[in-house]
């Protein structure tokens, strides 16, 4: 009897396993009628009755929003960012010239609080322009979907001119549906291994089972982990805004002054003349009495002295001179 129940155990886990990866590339309308069948199909092995695979997916997905709506999920109501039942991440970036970068922090602050958001990350820094250092901030927010168009018409607001701006959205309604599909399936393998816990007779058999079951749970957790995220994401925009602020001009410098020939003012060129030619004469003036008043009564005495000897030495000469001609004669 133990045998039989860990083989038919195995056999059951295969089947699951397979159903599951088909289920995970199967579209929408078809994953709720595998998860109906596998079930009958193994109660049909087991002599036993196997619960029905819930239809809330499908259903809900097939239910008309008029222009919005909720992805429902096992025991959960998940509000998503959807526009006839599509699953949608918005995000946005905008680039905002303001007159006071101070004000406009703050003003933007109250934006998010105002639209119920919060505020992922914020950065500030200077930059030098003339002489005075101006401030700069990246803002990234968080915003309900619903207030997504509101909160960048208020951000609008607080600009002199946007810059630029930017708005973008990413399509996960597939990979949405694939996850709950995947999570509908590692949830009913999971109920039915439970019931192979119970029912085995053995520690061996008890550790088995529960090995198995750790797995798909394990599984469960990744899945459930990744929807949340996705319907997190789509129930919440991100706004990333970049202030920027109006820089004054900054003064034009002085050009070099250039110059300009001035007017003929032959008067002028007249005294000019008279006052060279004057000094001129008072310079040789000078000179003669530095000569009559320093130069002679000090140089003089010397020159005398000289010329005496000069006088004396050539009269002995002279004499010498003539005698020796008498003598030849």
């Amino acid at each position: 009897m133990n045998k039989k129940i860990i083989s038919l155990f195995f056999i059951f886990v295969a089947s699951i396993w397979l159903l599951a990866s088909c289920a995970g590339a199967a579209p929408a309308e078809n994953f709720a009628m595998e998860e109906v069948e596998a079930p009958m199909a193994f109660e049909e092995t087991m002599g036993e009755a196997a619960p029905a695979a819930p239809l809330a997916e499908a259903e809900a997905l097939d239910a008309p929003s008029g222009g919005g709506g909720v992805i429902t999920e096992v025991g959960n109501t998940l509000p998503i960012a959807a526009r006839d039942n599509r699953l949608i991440i918005k995000n946005a970036e905008m680039n905002l010239l303001v007159e006071d970068s101070e004000t406009a922090i703050d003003l933007t602050t109250q934006v998010v609080t105002d639209v119920g958001g919060y505020i992922i990350s914020s950065r500030v820094w200077y930059e030098e322009w003339g002489e005075t250092s101006y401030k700069h901030s990246t803002i990234t927010m968080g915003v309900p979907v619903e207030e997504f168009e509101r909160a960048l018409r208020r951000l609008r607001e607080l600009a002199i001119r946007v810059l630029d701006e930017n708005a973008s959205g990413e399509d996960v309604t597939d990979q949405f549906v694939d996850l709950q599909s995947q999570l509908e399936n590692l949830e009913a393998t999971r109920d039915r291994i439970r019931t192979f816990l119970d029912q085995a007779q053995t520690v061996e058999e008890a550790l088995a089972v529960n090995e198995e079951l750790s797995k798909v749970e394990g599984e469960i957790e990744t899945i459930q982990g990744q929807i949340n995220y996705l319907a997190d994401r789509a129930a919440f925009s991100t706004i990333t805004v970049t202030i920027t602020p109006d820089l004054p001009e900054l003064p034009t410098p002085t050009p070099f002054p250039t110059s300009t020939p001035e007017a003929w003012k032959p008067g002028e060129t007249l005294g000019e003349a008279t006052k060279t030619l004057q000094r001129t004469y008072q310079g040789f003036v000078e000179l003669l009495i530095w000569l009559v008043v320093v130069f002679i009564p000090v140089i003089a005495p010397f020159v005398l002295v000289g010329w005496l000897v000069w006088f004396v030495v050539k009269k002995a000469t002279t004499k010498k001179q003539g005698k020796e001609t008498k003598r030849e004669e």
